[in-house]
C-alpha cells in the first residue's frame, strides 16, 4: 500500500534544498549588488535595492576572462577525450579479458591517484620546463592525466563489470572477435558509464588549480580557477567581480551535465535490444 507523504516531508525537503542552494544564492546576490550595497549596511540583506550587471560586464571588459574560459574549455575537453578513450580500452581489458597482473594494474592505478599533487608538482614542473611545455595546453593535459586517467579507469571498470557476461559469450558463439565484442556489444551498453565518467573527469580538469597555477604563468594561458584567484583591486578585493566570475564558470558545467543527462537516460533505455 502506498504511503502518503505529509507536510513535514515537504517542509524538510524545502529546508534541505535551501541549505544546499544557499551558497550559490549568496554568490548570485553578491554578483548583482553594486559596491554600495555589497560593502555597506545592506551587505547581509537578501533584497537588492539597485541590482546591476556591472560586475558581469567588468569581468569581461576589464579582465581577460574570456581567454580564461577558452583555456579551461580546451584543456578540460582534451583531457576528457584523451582520458576517456584510453580508460575505455583499459577498463574493458581489466574487466573482461583474462591476463596476469590485473590486480597489480588496478593497484598501480589506485596508488597513482593517491599521490597528493603537492608531492608531484616539483618533478612535473622540472620535466615540463626542460621539454619546453610550460605555458601550453599540452603542458597541462599531460599532468592532468595523473588524476583524470585513474578516475576514469576505476569508474569504467566497475561499470563494465556490471554488464552481463552472457552478452559477451553470445557474441563469441556468433563468431565475433574481441574488437567486435568490445565495440558492438559492450561499448553501446557502457555509454551511460562513459558519459557519467566524462562528467566527473571534465569537472575535475575544469576545477584543477595547483598544476595550472604552477605550469602556466603567462596571463594569456591561465585557466579560470587561477584567473579568478588573481582578481585583485588596488586597495580592496573585488568580491562582486569574483562572485560574477564564479556564477559564469558554473554555466558550462550545468549545461554539460544537462546534455549528458539526456545521453545517459537514452543509453540506459537502449543497448541490449537487438533490432
Amino acid at each position: 500500500m502506498r504511503k502518503h507523504t505529509g507536510p513535514l516531508f515537504y517542509v524538510g525537503l524545502l529546508l534541505f534544498v535551501f541549505l544546499v542552494m544557499f551558497p550559490f544564492l549568496w554568490i548570485l546576490l553578491a554578483a548583482l549588488k553594486p559596491p554600495a550595497e555589497l560593502f555597506g549596511e545592506r551587505a547581509f540583506h537578501f533584497i537588492i535595492q539597485n541590482p546591476s550587471f556591472d560586475n558581469f560586464v567588468r569581468v569581461f571588459t576589464e579582465r581577460p576572462f574570456a581567454r580564461y574560459l577558452w583555456n579551461s574549455t580546451v584543456v578540460a575537453t582534451l583531457t576528457t577525450l584523451y582520458s576517456i578513450t584510453i580508460a575505455s580500452f583499459a577498463a574493458y581489458a581489466i574487466a573482461w579479458l583474462s591476463f596476469r597482473g590485473k590486480a597489480i594494474i588496478l593497484g598501480v592505478v589506485l596508488a597513482v591517484s593517491m599521490f597528493p599533487q603537492i608531492a608531484t608538482i616539483s618533478p612535473i614542473f622540472m620535466f615540463m620546463q626542460s621539454m619546453g611545455l610550460t605555458n601550453s595546453y599540452i603542458g597541462l593535459i599531460i599532468p592532468y592525466t595523473t588524476f583524470a586517467l585513474p578516475l576514469a579507469i576505476w569508474n569504467l571498470t566497475i561499470f563494465f563489470r556490471k554488464i552481463p557476461s552472457d552478452l559477451g559469450e553470445a557474441a563469441k558463439v556468433d563468431g565475433a572477435s574481441i574488437w567486435q565484442t568490445m565495440t558492438k556489444v559492450f561499448f553501446p551498453l557502457a555509454m551511460p558509464g562513459v558519459f557519467t565518467t566524462a562528467i566527473l573527469v571534465f569537472i575535475a580538469a575544469w576545477n584543477e588549480f595547483l598544476f595550472a597555477l604552477t605550469l602556466n604563468t603567462q596571463e594569456a594561458m591561465k585557466t579560470v580557477p587561477v584567473g579568478i584567484v588573481m582578481f585583485q583591486g588596488m586597495f580592496t578585493i573585488p568580491w562582486g567581480e569574483i562572485s560574477a566570475a564564479s556564477i559564469i564558470v558554473t554555466i558550462p558545467l550545468v549545461v554539460m551535465v544537462l546534455i549528458f543527462q539526456k545521453r545517459i537516460i537514452s543509453g540506459l533505455t537502449s543497448g541490449a535490444v537487438k533490432e
